[in-house]
Parts: C-alpha cells; sequence; structure tokens
C-alpha cells in the first residue's frame, strides 16, 4: 500500500514542473496568470499550513487509531479492491460536507477564507491552503476508521483527494467531455468555486466528484457570459502571509466584540459568513454586502 507521504513526495515535483510549464505559456501567451509577489504568497501559506497542520495531524492520527481498534469491522474493510472504491466515495463524500462547512460556518470560513483570497488561478493557487482550517478538519473523517477502514488507508485517500484537487486550479483546460463533467470536479467547475460573483459564491464544493452538488443543491455552471472574477467579495490587501492567514478571525473577532448579546455571538460563530443581528437578507446578499 502507498502511504499518504509517499503519494505526496511522488506529486510534489509534479507540481513544481506544472507551474513552471503554466507559468512559461502564460508569459508566452501574455495571458497574465501568474504573478510572482502572489505565487510567492501562495507557498508562503503553503508553508504555515504545513507548520500549523503537525500537531493537529499527529493528534488526528493517534485518535484514528484509537477508533480503529475499537472498530467491530476491521476484517470486513481490510485492503482489497473494494475496500479501496467504497473508501473514495465515502472519503469524497466526506470532503464535500467538510469544504462545504468552510463556507457556511464562519468560524470556519475564517479558516478557509486565505485559500479564495487569490486573484488569480493558476496552478500555484492550489498551493495556497487554508491555514486555520487545519484545526478542525481530521473530526470529519473519524467516522472512516470507526467503520473499520484502516487509518494509513484513510490518510492515503485525503492525500490522493487534494492531489487532485491541484489540477483543478487552472484557466488552461476550458471544457472536458461532457461525462466527465458531469461526474468529476473540473477546471471549469472549480473557477466556479473560486469566482466572488454573487450567482457563483458558495457553490462547486466537490472534491474529486462534481456529483454531491448536483445531489444537495450546490452546483453553479460556469456561464461565459459571466466569466468569474476570482478572490473575496472584499478582498485582503498586501503579501503578507500571516494576515491572510488570521484576517478571517480578525474580522470575526471585531463582529463578537461589538455584538451585544451572547446569543448573537454564538450565533455569529456557526451562521453562514455575511450574517449580522437583525440581517434578514439571504446568505448571498448577506456575504456580498459585508465583504466576506
Amino acid at each position: 500500500m502507498v502511504t499518504a507521504d509517499e503519494l505526496t513526495g511522488l506529486a510534489l515535483p509534479a507540481f513544481a514542473l506544472a507551474i513552471g510549464l503554466e507559468a512559461l505559456f502564460s508569459y508566452r501567451m501574455q495571458k497574465q496568470w501568474y504573478r510572482p509577489k502572489d505565487t510567492g504568497l501562495s507557498l508562503g501559506l503553503l508553508v504555515l499550513s504545513a507548520l500549523i497542520d503537525l500537531v493537529p495531524k499527529t493528534l488526528a492520527v493517534g485518535l484514528f487509531y484509537v477508533c480503529y481498534n475499537l472498530s467491530p469491522w476491521q476484517s470486513v474493510f481490510e485492503p482489497s479492491v473494494g475496500a479501496w472504491l467504497l473508501l473514495f466515495v465515502l472519503d469524497d463524500f466526506i470532503y464535500y460536507w467538510f469544504h462545504r462547512a468552510n463556507h457556511e460556518i464562519r468560524l470556519f470560513w475564517a479558516g478557509h477564507e486565505a485559500h479564495h483570497s487569490a486573484r488569480l488561478m493558476n496552478f500555484g493557487t492550489a498551493l495556497r491552503q487554508g491555514v486555520g482550517e487545519r484545526l478542525h478538519k481530521y473530526w470529519f473523517w473519524i467516522p472512516l476508521p470507526l467503520l473499520g477502514f484502516d487509518p494509513g488507508m484513510v490518510l492515503t485517500m485525503i492525500a490522493f483527494n487534494l492531489i487532485y484537487q491541484f489540477w483543478v486550479h487552472t484557466e488552461t483546460v476550458t471544457r472536458l467531455p461532457v461525462w466527465v463533467e458531469f461526474i468529476f470536479n473540473t477546471p471549469s467547475h472549480h473557477r466556479v468555486h473560486h469566482a466572488s460573483n454573487i450567482r457563483y459564491l458558495d457553490q462547486n464544493h466537490g472534491g474529486v466528484l462534481i456529483i454531491w452538488d448536483r445531489l444537495f443543491g450546490t452546483f453553479a455552471e460556469e456561464s461565459a457570459d459571466e466569466p468569474p472574477v476570482y478572490g473575496l467579495t472584499k478582498n485582503i490587501e498586501g503579501y503578507n502571509p500571516w494576515e491572510f492567514a488570521i484576517a478571517g478571525y480578525r474580522a470575526l473577532w471585531r463582529d463578537l466584540a461589538a455584538a451585544e448579546t451572547w446569543k448573537d455571538r454564538l450565533r455569529l460563530l456557526y451562521k453562514a459568513p455575511g450574517w449580522q443581528p437583525g440581517n434578514d437578507l439571504s446568505a448571498k446578499s448577506r456575504r456580498a454586502a459585508v465583504g466576506l
């Protein structure tokens, strides 16, 4: 079995090559898909997220093994083709809800916001990881070892899902065959996900598969009539990775301090980004109005 670390080790050189080739193509074709400072910011956030991830991931691995040892179904899901296929589907299903929660719960959005701060769409943007989301990420995957999936398998599948997503952060691919676009997350679908246009906000949360978005009402098609405008509804200025990592938490803290009741403070934590006491606008309108 290929481990998560081995899989990531194999992917990193491919990522570097892809970024280099795409940047060269952008320069030759005058596409302006890359800016050195922007890519540097993405790399800085990648390093920050890797450092922050050390403790939560270590604790999660230990917890995964505790849950796995408690599971009565270990023998059912021993490594096999069938077990891997089922794990692929379950992992992607969990990723969808984890990713959707990052967009629909203000506290989680504060940790995910940095990933959406990029105003350019390129392979380098895929490296612009949400730093704070590492603190709550792994809790979503606890059901898998409880079901009897070996933690090593679970971690490998999580890594595979993230590696796949690197390749959808690009404008070099317009559309893929219809059947691929229907089943899988593609560059077209993910461009929508990174757009700040009102019609595209909080859509297309899928990792590898787009079918969850189609099933649960969060799918939006990229339209030639309205090209995606990347970034946040209110963009963060500068190129300091730390400032981007904490911007969402800083804004949340300001709103918590301004709230008049503890009930409203609790709601600010779990309601959708943009919710304010007494604000009855739709989730998308609230979010656009306050610039989150």
